[in-house]
């Protein structure tokens, strides 16, 4: 399995000196929730705002920044390559700030959530939100990062 993580904003490298080795485990929890696919190939990109503003009204018709991205290639369970996650820094910093959680906790919570919309998991009903926030509980709490979910901790992840 390659997991391919690209720094495109290298304000990510101060901000979080081992962001490659966060991003890295918390995409492989992730990917433990599907254990049947045998996906090969996996791509993160951590960038700016920009980027993902552009991205997102070039794709998705949003002239906006938002913090991740995810862009699936249609995968099955003998797919190669799964996706494409992006992730903007200023949203992911300011997130993380305005719920008093550090940094490096709540950018595993974005790459899971990434990549389970990259593995067909949705939000945008009731029912599937709620069976989202308990993979990325679950996914998290792998990888030793308390419920973003409990009440104390109620932030939105779009």
């Amino acid at each position: 399995m390659e997991i391919g993580i690209q720094i495109r904003y290298a304000a990510w490298l101060t901000a979080l000196p081992e962001v490659k080795q966060v991003t890295l485990k918390a995409a492989e929890a992730a990917l433990a929730i599907e254990p049947h696919l045998q996906v090969r190939e996996l791509s993160i990109v951590l960038a700016d705002d920009a980027m993902v503003r552009t991205l997102n009204n070039d794709y998705r018709g949003i002239n906006k920044a938002t913090n991740v991205l995810a862009f699936a290639y249609g995968c099955n369970e003998e797919c190669a390559a799964l996706g494409d996650v992006i992730i903007s820094l200023e949203r992911t910093a300011a997130e993380a700030k305005q719920d008093e959680r550090g940094l490096s906790d709540h950018l595993s919570h974005l790459v899971i959530h990434g990549v389970l919309h990259l593995l067909g998991y949705d939000h945008g009903k009731d029912d599937d939100a709620k069976a989202m926030e308990a993979l990325e509980t679950r996914a998290l709490a792998g990888i030793g990062i308390d419920d973003p979910y409990a009440p104390s901790r109620r932030g939105e992840v779009q």
